[in-house]
């Protein structure tokens, strides 16, 4: 039997649909939800799609069935918010490793008997991960920019947590969706390799990113080109777009990506725009005439749809990619790429890249008082003022002896993260600590620069 990674390459692949606009069709209750089981669990429940997995098994296995039906070759697990983040609203946030095992056995049990009827067409299981309710680089308290509402290392473990219990359960791929902060991704890929090693299984690994405007940025800011700087570290199998627009208005944004991405492409749009109620009104066949767009220009590896989409949708795509080639992955870059909100890609004709130095605790005074009396405002000021007069990069080192260095860091990258003048270009990190570069990496959600880190002390204890 194939694998992912071998059919991807003979053939555009049909990805699910939306899992809570079938949900809806079910017209299910608060004790549709709840069961018996979550029943002395206080607050609502309706709207927790992913307990459907403990409690309406039926429901979720029914709407997997209709998706197969329809001609998916990869289905999602209902587990877009099974992490103890999301699951805290709830008060279940208990109960995730089994949530996340309950939900990769419902969709194995039907992948598997599916692809049992036509072995020649495998079915497979992506293992659906959701961006959470929180953010990484942005603060909830508009008086207080510097505040996150939970770190790194906090989204990391709920991520691993999460993984771990998919992988274990016996997924075919990683999705990592929906992704607005490139921040909360990278926890996201860094818990997922973390979760590869631990479980000792390896899969390929999916990143689908929604933009938030017509300018093509994420929620958190970033640019498309600066997003695929972010990720490039990692050992990607895809990367694609969801949700956001329909698929009309998203299409300007996947020639985007496609054009420069070095992975297989997804795309899965909304059906459309929706109503003043929020309702999706584009018509199955409509949505089929836009999405055929996407197949013919070679825009998509793996195509399927998003909020608005039904079973009805995805049986319109099997005649849309019968006997067209799939898109094939763009050149890895020859160049550098770094980013902050936008890309800087160094080439040799750059000639000179120009670091703004003067955030430096120990090559300004200045900027060392400012620190010190906490007087961030001005501080910032500093920095964008070197923007503004042409760097390309922005230095920051807090290391002073008087100075909490990995604090101080950590403060100021995230004010910078809420300057969108400044943030749009890349940090480099300056900083003879190994625990403040660290904790600054923490807190970029761009591609930055580490500076400073020395031989002096031998190879040995460099490496």
């Amino acid at each position: 039997m194939k694998q992912l990674n071998e059919l991807v390459r003979e053939r555009i692949l049909i990805l699910d649909g939306a899992m809570g606009t079938m949900i809806q069709q079910y017209n299910l209750t608060e004790k549709d939800f709840r069961g018996e089981r979550f029943a002395h669990i206080a607050g609502q429940m309706r709207g927790n799609n992913d307990l459907l997995c403990l409690t309406r098994p039926d429901v979720i296995q029914d709407i997997h069935r209709k998706y197969l039906e329809a001609g998916a070759d990869i289905i999602e697990t209902n587990t877009f918010s099974s992490t103890c983040v999301s699951m805290a609203d709830y008060h279940v946030q208990e109960y995730v490793r089994e949530m996340n095992l309950a939900a990769v056995r419902l969709a194995r049990e039907v992948a598997d008997e599916f692809t049992a009827l036509t072995p020649d067409k495998p079915r497979f299981v992506a293992g659906a991960v959701g961006p959470t309710n929180k953010t990484c680089s942005m603060s909830p308290d508009v008086n207080n920019p510097a505040f996150r509402a939970l770190t790194y290392d906090q989204l990391a473990a709920a991520y691993q947590e999460q993984m771990e219990a998919l992988l274990e359960g016996g997924v075919d791929a990683l999705l990592i969706e929906t992704i607005f902060d490139t921040l909360n991704a990278k926890a996201a890929i860094f818990a997922a390799e973390q979760a590869m090693e631990t479980v000792g299984i390896r899969v390929p690994l999916m990143l689908s990113v929604t933009v938030s405007d017509i300018a093509g940025r994420t929620l958190s800011g970033q640019t498309l080109d600066a997003f695929l700087a972010s990720v490039q570290h990692a050992d990607l199998f895809s990367v694609g777009l969801n949700c956001s627009f329909g698929a009309r208005q998203l299409k300007p944004f996947l020639e985007q990506l496609a054009a420069r991405a070095p992975y297989y492409i997804s795309a899965y749009p909304n059906a459309g725009l929706p109503n003043s109620l929020g309702k999706y009104d584009q018509s199955p066949d409509d949505m089929a005439h836009e999405i055929k767009e996407y197949i013919h220009e070679g825009l998509v590896n793996i195509i399927g749809g998003c909020c608005g989409t039904t079973d009805e949708y995805i049986a319109r795509y099997a005649a849309l990619i019968e006997g067209v080639s799939p898109r094939r992955p763009a050149p890895k870059p020859a160049n550098l790429w770094l980013s902050g909100l936008e890309l800087l890609e160094v080439k040799p004709e750059n000639n000179f890249v120009n670091v703004g130095e003067r955030c430096n605790v120990a090559g300004s005074r200045m900027f060392l008082r400012l620190i010190n009396e906490k007087k961030y405002d001005e501080a910032l000021g500093i920095a964008r003022r070197q923007v503004e007069d042409g760097a390309q990069l922005i230095d920051i080192n807090m290391d002073d002896g008087l100075l909490d260095a990995c604090a101080e860091m950590t403060t100021f990258l995230n004010l910078i993260a809420s300057e969108p003048e400044i943030a749009r270009v890349p940090v480099m990190i300056d900083s003879s600590k190994w625990e403040v570069i660290v904790a600054g990496l923490k807190c970029l959600q761009g591609k930055s620069v580490v500076n400073s880190i020395s031989l002096k002390e031998g190879e040995e204890k460099f490496l």
